[in-house]
Parts: structure tokens; sequence; C-alpha cells
């Protein structure tokens, strides 16, 4: 489960060092095209290894809000 500890670290880490999001639980919902467990769309998956810093600590920022309560 995603917790603001997480994405906290996430966004305080040095831009060649954000942890990619994923658990490992790599099921995209029909309803919403997020991934069930990191809460990322399959664009932001595969351009995650060409991503800049920032871009990474962009997704990191949006994903406390896709993730279900």
């Amino acid at each position: 489960m995603l917790t603001q500890e997480m994405v906290d670290a996430a966004l305080q880490a040095p831009d060649h060092a954000i942890p990619s999001p994923c658990v490992n639980v790599c099921q995209i919902d029909s309803d919403s095209g997020y991934c069930q467990g990191c809460w990322r769309t399959l664009d932001e998956i595969g351009q995650w290894g060409d991503a800049s810093g920032a871009e990474r600590k962009a997704v990191w920022q949006q994903l406390l809000s896709r993730c279900p309560v």
C-alpha cells in the first residue's frame, strides 16, 4: 500500500536516486487505467527508465490522489 512516507522519501531523494513506485503487483484497472500496485499509467510505467528526476517526482506527487482510500 502506498503511504505518505513513501511519497515523501521519493520526493526528497536526489534526482539520480528516485525509486520506482513499483511493488510487483502489475495489474491495470480497466476503469481508471492505473496499475493497482503502483498507481501509474502504462505510459508512466513505460517512460520511467528515460524520465528525468523532475518527471519522476511529478509522477510520485500524483500517486496518493490516485490511490483509493
